[in-house]
């Protein structure tokens, strides 16, 4: 439950009082997982000089790729080398909470970059409201959701749904939520999570329809922007860092905004 408005919330000091602010959305279809991180990083600059409390919210799908964070380790990933030579699999180490991920398309990407000191929250509290968020977003769709408060990620009957790996840099957030909406699950499970230690599953399989990612993100930003008390909140397709980066999307990929 989140604390009331001018509840000082516990960690790196603070004034003491949240203060309302911004929530900008960026849409940026299938993003290779470097450039979308050398994104997140720059903005993570950005913020830190902001006068104005703002979270730049980038929601994306990758190509596959498999990230390890510091809970993991190359014992949890169940690929041979000979497939993930086949798969054209890369394996990236990342400085991110949490364990093995497989990332694909069909899986949403959801990254906050939001600066916690200027809206006076601890990383407790940040995470506090980051998983609500992400949890009111998914309720929309008649679900038994379940969460064990001190474990990150979020379950249905079916599964783990949602993993998450944050990192904290400068008392700005990166990285974010990982929801399975309908990714290859023959791939998505070929890692070992030590963080959640039970089988992933998606939203398709858990509501055993098609869930279009168009109408998961419809309900996520809304809901994100109360949780993290963004009175406003904007959307935007693509970001102009990425193509001023040179950045195309991979062949075949698909735009999701």
């Amino acid at each position: 439950m989140l604390r009331p408005a001018n509840q000082p919330e516990h960690g790196r000091p603070h004034a003491g009082m949240l203060r309302a602010g911004v929530l900008e959305a960026y849409l940026l279809g299938t993003v290779e997982y470097n450039a979308c991180l050398a994104l997140q990083q720059r903005l993570a600059f950005e913020a830190r000089g902001a006068t104005e409390p703002r979270i730049a919210l980038l929601l994306c799908e990758h190509p596959p790729v498999v990230t390890v964070g510091r809970e993991g380790s190359r014992r949890q990933i169940l690929f041979s080398r000979e497939e993930l030579l086949s798969h054209r699999l890369d394996v990236q180490w990342v400085a991110r909470g949490g364990g093995c991920l497989v990332h694909a398309p069909g899986q949403l990407a959801v990254y906050p970059l939001a600066p916690l000191e200027q809206f006076g929250w601890s990383v407790g509290a940040y995470l506090e409201r980051f998983q609500q968020g992400l949890g009111e977003a998914l309720a929309g769709f008649r679900m038994t959701l379940a969460h064990t408060p001190g474990r990150p990620g979020i379950w249905g009957r079916s599964g783990q749904l949602v993993s998450l790996g944050v990192a904290v840099r400068n008392w700005v957030s990166l990285h974010g939520a990982w929801i399975n909406v309908a990714p290859p699950m023959d791939l998505v499970r070929k890692v070992l999570d030590p963080v959640s230690g039970t089988p992933l599953s998606s939203l398709a399989v858990e509501r055993q329809q098609v869930v279009k990612m168009t109408d998961l993100r419809t309900r996520l930003v809304p809901a994100l922007a109360a949780a993290f008390d963004c009175q406003r909140w904007h959307i935007y397709t693509g970001h102009p860092w990425l193509r001023a980066s040179g950045y195309r999307p991979a062949r075949g990929a698909r735009r999701v905004g």
